[in-house]
C-alpha cells in the first residue's frame, strides 16, 4: 500500500488581487515591504524586508491585497528559505509577470542576518537570462 503525502499549504494565494496592466508597454515596478513578520520557530517572530521587482504582463499587484497576503505569515512557522520560495511561486502563478525578482532580507537574530534572492530570469528558475541589468540590490534599493 502506497500512502500519498499531502503537500502542506504554506499560503493562501487567493488573497492576492490584481489590477489590469494599464499599458502594453514594458516598465518596472519596485515594491518594498519593510515590516513582514513570520515565525521562524514557535513563539519566536522573525522580521524581514521584502523587495519585489516586477516587469508586469497583463496584471499588476493590488497593494492592499499584497499587505494582507504578507500578514498571513505572522502566525505561520516557516523558514525564510521556504518563505521566499512560497512568495515566488504564488506571485508567479497569480500575476504571470514577464520578470519577477524577490529579495528577502531578515533582521539580525543572534548577530546574524540573511539575504535571499530569487529571479525568474535565472536559467535555474526556467528563465532565459535575457535581462542584462546586473546591478546590486544595494544600489537598486538604496539600502
Amino acid at each position: 500500500m502506497v500512502l500519498k503525502m499531502s503537500k502542506k499549504q504554506w499560503s493562501d494565494k487567493s488573497i492576492l488581487k490584481s489590477l489590469p496592466n494599464p499599458t502594453g508597454e514594458h516598465y518596472e515596478i519596485m515594491i518594498e515591504a519593510p515590516e513582514v513578520t513570520f515565525l521562524g520557530v514557535p513563539n519566536q517572530p522573525d522580521f524581514a524586508k521584502i523587495y519585489l521587482t516586477m516587469y508586469p504582463g497583463g496584471k499588476v499587484i493590488e497593494l492592499k491585497s499584497l499587505k494582507f497576503y504578507f500578514n498571513q505569515f505572522r502566525s505561520k512557522i516557516i523558514s525564510y528559505e521556504r518563505l521566499i520560495n512560497v512568495l515566488y511561486e504564488d506571485l508567479m502563478a497569480v500575476y504571470k509577470p514577464i520578470r519577477l525578482r524577490i529579495v528577502l532580507e531578515t533582521n539580525p537574530r543572534g548577530g546574524i542576518s540573511s539575504r535571499l534572492t530569487i529571479d525568474s530570469d535565472w536559467k535555474s528558475r526556467g528563465g532565459k537570462e535575457v535581462f542584462g541589468d546586473i546591478i546590486t540590490d544595494n544600489v537598486r534599493y538604496n539600502i
